[in-house]
């Protein structure tokens, strides 16, 4: 390109959309942080001065929230639900991987007959509310003898997050190189050997995206929990609703639970962080 002529300054015009964007970016991030500070500060007052209203930030700070949430006051331990939400949350990510990545290998690099049919498919799932079909769910869990079991629960979550998975690894594995897979293929590479010594690693940001957000759906959800468990595979967002008694909210005790509740999903996303954003990039739309 040529200079600009003599006396011509560049426009700054981008320079400050840029800088416009990047401000409201900030601020758009504040304000979906804000209410996740609050809620941890909130955790380390008293139940006194967290029901004040208005609330005040500057009030004294105390461990009691957390002593009585890892105490298990009122008789409930944090433990069980913790780790059964933990169970669920880990093994139907595993099985959405292991069911997404093929399913999405058929659908993107080696297409099937009418893939786009299947796709629809896969989407039309999702389009049903949840409660609208929790009651089948309900009347067969109690026939087979699966009320309050964490397997049943795994089911569930690896069913809702499945077609989730095929999508997001379909976009992930089209942007695999072909020249790969047909040098395996003249090598004589059968399926299972092209998907976890090629398609995998290639494909991994986009795995670990996907595992990532399957984990967080499952870790989070809480009407299939609360309707079809009970004291053995409650989970833990099962367990923060206990906080809400007949004798009022204790909101500095929930705040406390509800922190500690988040830190596995906050300590996954961190960890994956790289990993996500590089998956996010790889799947994008041209």
């Amino acid at each position: 390109m040529s200079a600009l002529a003599p006396g011509i300054r560049p426009s700054r015009r981008p320079r400050t959309r840029g800088m416009f964007l990047t401000l409201a970016a900030w601020v758009a991030g504040v304000l979906f942080a804000l209410p996740v500070l609050w809620m941890v500060l909130t955790s380390f007052h008293s139940e006194q001065d967290a029901a004040t209203n208005p609330p005040s930030p500057a009030a004294a700070l105390t461990l009691s929230g957390y002593r009585e949430f890892f105490g298990g006051s009122g008789g409930s331990s944090p433990w069980p639900p913790l780790l059964n939400s933990l169970t669920a949350s880990v093994a139907s990510t595993l099985l959405v991987l292991l069911l997404a990545v093929p399913a999405a290998y058929a659908l993107s690099i080696k297409p099937v007959r009418k893939w786009s049919d299947v796709l629809f498919f896969f989407l039309t799932t999702k389009m049903l509310p949840a409660v609208a079909g929790l009651l089948p769910v309900y009347l067969i869990a109690q026939q087979v003898h699966m009320l309050d079991n964490i397997w049943l629960l795994v089911i569930m979550y690896t069913s809702m997050n499945l077609p989730i998975a095929v999508w997001m690894m379909r976009s992930f594995l089209a942007e695999v190189p072909v020249a790969m897979l047909e040098a395996a293929a003249i090598d004589g590479a059968g399926l299972p050997t092209v998907l976890t010594r090629i398609v995998a690693p290639v494909a991994m940001p986009g795995i670990a995206a996907t595992a990532l957000i399957s984990f967080i759906f499952s870790w989070n959800e809480l009407l299939f929990a609360r309707v079809l468990t009970g004291v053995v595979a409650g989970t833990s967002p099962v367990f923060l609703t206990s906080f809400v008694t007949s004798q009022g909210l204790f909101l500095a005790k929930v705040c406390a639970a509800a922190t500690v509740v988040s830190l596995p999903v906050l300590a996954a996303g961190f960890a994956a962080q790289d990993k996500l954003v590089q998956g996010l990039s790889l799947g994008a739309v041209k």
